[in-house]
């Protein structure tokens, strides 16, 4: 089943908190040799995660104040001069004004009064986002990030869990946007733990799609993924390789699992 709740800002914005607490934790002992090495994404060093993490929380901060101030959203003439400040930083440079960059974000969604939170409104990729939007767009990229950073000192660490219990529920509309196409189809019952989930992934010619399932699904499914909830979120974000997946709580058909992964080439 799937949560019947709308997670509330106050939800969405802890999570934001704890998130970044959790990065800081982990970044702000880190050596600049450290942070020159390889995050998860081998293209991208450490600083260069929270490079694109601290330009995103300045964009963000752009979004933030044209809802608050009734106008346009920004677009690429906004974001290429922060980025391209960005770039220019040095290793340990992203690393300190990322952190600075990501408090500054949160501090100023806290200091909104609720008539504020409750009245923010921004067309954004076009369609009428509210505060718990951005919130949640922000997270979705901040928790995957930082377990980019997290898995370069501890291979077994999960996304934090109480960003998974907010983002297994909204997966259907990125896996519509994010999802490869498949031939031959591919039709998947899905389980997950913590939280229990129960979905069913299918692709075809024309793209993938993630549905709710329901007990009906299973048991007797032999072609049925069974995993933490916090590895499926990985998964459509690419990120659950051989070496990142939990080995004994898979249970598919051979090739299904490889099947699925190059579904999800990850972003």
């Amino acid at each position: 089943m799937t949560s019947t709740t709308e997670p509330s800002v106050d939800a969405w914005l802890a999570a934001a908190s704890h998130s970044r607490r959790r990065l800081a934790d982990m970044v702000e002992p880190m050596t600049v040799e450290e942070l020159s090495g390889p995050s998860y994404d081998t293209e991208w060093s450490v600083a260069q995660v929270l490079s694109h993490l601290g330009s995103g929380a300045e964009i963000f901060l752009l979004f933030l104040e044209a809802g608050l101030g009734g106008e346009p959203a920004p677009g690429m003439a906004e974001f290429q001069p922060v980025w391209d400040r960005w770039n220019a930083k040095s290793a340990a440079e992203q690393a300190a004004d990322a952190l600075v960059a990501d408090r500054d974000l949160l501090d100023r969604i806290e200091r909104m009064d609720d008539g504020e939170r409750r009245e923010w409104g921004l067309i954004m990729f076009g369609s009428d986002q509210r505060l718990a939007d951005l919130l949640r767009l922000r997270l979705g990229e901040h928790a995957l990030h930082t377990w980019d950073v997290a898995v370069t000192q501890d291979p077994s660490a999960p996304v934090a869990p109480d960003a998974v219990e907010l983002l297994i529920d909204i997966l259907g509309p990125l896996v519509a946007r994010a999802g490869g196409t498949s031939e031959p189809p591919i039709r998947l019952a899905i389980a997950t733990a913590d939280p229990d989930r129960r979905f069913v992934l299918t692709a075809d010619g024309e793209g993938a799609t993630l549905s709710p399932g329901d007990e009906s699904t299973f048991p007797g499914d032999d072609r049925a993924l069974r995993l933490p909830a916090e590895a499926l979120i990985r998964l459509v974000y690419g990120r659950l390789d051989p070496l990142h997946t939990p080995q004994v709580e898979v249970e598919v058909e051979d090739g299904d699992l490889d099947a699925v992964r190059a579904l999800f080439p990850g972003f």
